[in-house]
Formats: structure tokens, sequence, C-alpha cells
């Protein structure tokens, strides 16, 4: 009989699969219950972000995907419970190795935008809020993407309303190495965010905030072409509100911050697919 072909969520369960493998050991201390591995939460806890619902769901559809199971070595389900402890001691560290090893996924080309966008910390509904006369406090997230292949570098969250330019030094710091021209928009105007790039071996293409007539004469002189690949960083942020959810399910920040990181790592596998 012929095979069945895979499905897209069994290819990305196999590729989460392989990437944890390679960033993890199998299980977290010598004193672990060995029932289930690192690797098997870490592939559990991305369809959960990837089709954006909760614990019990994703495993109750689990129970009739018995190709899933098996990709995954997965003898029995794990109770929600587990999953959800599962997710608090998988720290952010974890996260990011996981996300620079889904980029090596993707044909990048060091092209790469810097942007940041707002995710709400509730999912209650907007006419819910405005009719409560409910404030939903926004997460900040700021994205390094790449141009070609729309592949997540980096991220940073916070729940201040920190500004654009004191937020893009830790990551041109952070991804020097992966990075050649940077994009960004007057958001990032700050000398010593070029200064910076430019010690990095980065060429930062940054538009100048006009208050003279130098300013303008510089943005005439940039790149329309290149400059204007930002875009694709507006589409990423709308891609990921799309298809993983324009708001956080956790309730601590820290959760929060995690979850986002899991979506970036979701995206780029996704894209390789």
């Amino acid at each position: 009989m012929e095979a069945l072909p895979k499905s897209q969520l069994l290819r990305f369960v196999e590729q989460a699969y392989h990437l944890a493998r390679r960033a993890v050991v199998r299980y977290s201390s010598k004193f672990s219950k060995r029932r289930y591995t690192l690797h098997q939460h870490i592939v559990l806890l991305c369809p959960k972000v990837r089709k954006n619902t909760t614990y019990r769901t994703l495993l109750d559809e689990l129970i009739e995907m018995p190709r899933i199971r098996s990709a995954l070595d997965l003898e029995e389900l794990p109770s929600p419970s587990t999953l959800c402890k599962a997710f608090d001691r998988l720290d952010m560290a974890v996260w990011r190795v996981l996300l620079n090893l889904s980029v090596t996924l993707l044909p990048t080309n060091g092209v790469v935008g810097i942007d940041a966008s707002g995710f709400d910390r509730s999912h209650a509904s907007k006419h819910y809020t405005k009719r409560t006369k409910l404030t939903i406090q926004q997460l900040k997230v700021t994205l390094l993407v790449d141009t070609r292949a729309n592949a997540i570098f980096d991220l940073h969250v916070t729940t201040t309303r920190k500004h654009d330019s004191k937020i893009a030094p830790s990551l041109i710091k952070r991804n020097a190495g992966e990075v050649a021209i940077l994009l960004g928009d007057k958001g990032y105007d700050d000398q010593k965010i070029r200064a910076l790039a430019r010690e990095a071996n980065l060429r930062p293409l940054i538009k100048h905030r006009e208050f003279s007539s130098l300013h303008k004469a510089w943005n005439a002189r940039l790149d329309a072409d290149l400059y204007g690949q930002r875009s694709q960083n507006e589409t990423v942020n709308s891609r990921l509100k799309r298809k993983y959810g324009a708001f956080v399910r956790s309730q601590y920040w820290w959760k929060q911050f995690r979850e986002l990181t899991i979506a970036c790592f979701t995206h780029n596998i996704d894209q390789s697919l």
C-alpha cells in the first residue's frame, strides 16, 4: 500500500523535534522521572502556540493523531498540568537557542529590518473592553526580520514604553555576526545606534528625523529599493498575529515573553516548510 503523504503538521513536528534534539539534552537532570523527554515537551508546546489553543484542547486532539504521537515516540500523552510545568521550567535561554537554530533552516541574505509591534496581554474582545472602559496594556515586541526569507532572527519584549533607540543596541550586539545591513525607520535614528552598527561591521540604513535640510538630503540619498524591503517587518508582524493570535494567553510577564519566542520559533519552521 502506498504511504500517505505527510501533512503540514507532521512535517512541522518532525522539524521541531529535530531542532529540539540539537538544542537540549534528553532530560533536565539525573533525578528526572524520565517519563517524557525535554524534546517531547518542547515540541508539544509549539503546536499549542501554533494552533492558538489550550493544553487540554491540544492533548484532546492528539488522541486522534497517531502519526504525530509516533513521530514524537509518545506511547502515552502527558496531562495538561505536566505540559504547563514543562513550560515553566524551560527558560528563555532554551527558546533563544531554538530560535537561533530555526533561522538556519531558511535562506537568509543578511539584510535585516528592525521594527516593533504591540501584542495584547489579554484576549478579551475589543467590544467588551470598549463597553466596560477597560484599558488593555500591551507588550511591545521588537523583531529583527530577514527581508529575503522573512526569518525572525531575534526579538525583544518589554512591558514598558521603552523607546526604540534604547532597544536596538542589545539586538544589534546579539546578532552582529548574522546581519550585514540593518534597516530601520526614524524611531531608530540615533547616533549611538549608527556607531554601534558600524563597530559591528553592519551598514545602518536608518532614516533621519528631518530637523534640517541636511537631514532631508540624507534621506533623499537612501537606497530606496533596499530601504523599501523594511516592509517585510510589517508582513511578519501581521502574519504572527493572524496565524498565532494578536494576544498572549499566559498570565505572567515572563511566561508571555516565552510564549512570543515560541511563536517566532514556530513561524520560522512554518516558513521553512
